[in-house]
């Protein structure tokens, strides 16, 4: 494999909320990992690896001021199903599926989320409020992330 490509390769999956590719080809088989290993991985069986983050700074954290945790939102969670590209309408301009304070029934489509070329509506699970919308439009999303909270 190229060396350019390799290192175009590097760097989607540093910018982008992927963990890990494979890609096998005729010449060898490529694994890029990206996490809290702090390396990557190269051409089998002679990985390549990457300097490991420097160690955090003994001592500073007796000193710091302890932040609040956030505290989970009431109601009830509309998770993301898959991983994708969130969509609150079915076209740009076009009316979103649901507003804050929409009242909404079981099955009712709430937003799109694109994966591969594929237009998924997600429906609500359950019939309430839609008490907040917690993903921007054209917001990347992961598996489980929250989108919704219904009360």
């Amino acid at each position: 494999m190229d060396l350019r490509k390799l290192k175009t390769l590097i760097d989607l999956v540093s910018d982008s909320n992927v963990s890990e590719l494979e890609i096998t080809e005729a010449e060898g088989k490529v694994r890029i990992v990206k996490g809290g290993a702090g390396m990557v991985q190269g051409y089998a069986p002679a990985p390549v690896h990457f300097a490991p983050a420097p160690a955090p700074v003994q001592g500073v954290a007796a000193n710091t001021v302890a932040t609040p945790v956030a505290e989970a939102p009431a109601g009830h969670t509309v998770k993301s199903p898959m991983v994708g590209t969130f969509y609150r309408s079915s076209t740009p301009g076009a009316r979103s599926y649901v507003e804050l304070g929409d009242v909404v029934k079981e099955g009712d489509t709430l937003c799109i989320i694109e994966a591969m070329k594929i237009l998924n509506e997600i429906e609500a699970d359950r019939a309430g409020t839609v008490t907040r919308i917690l993903c921007e439009n054209g917001q990347a999303v992961e598996y489980g992330q929250p989108l919704f909270i219904i009360e």
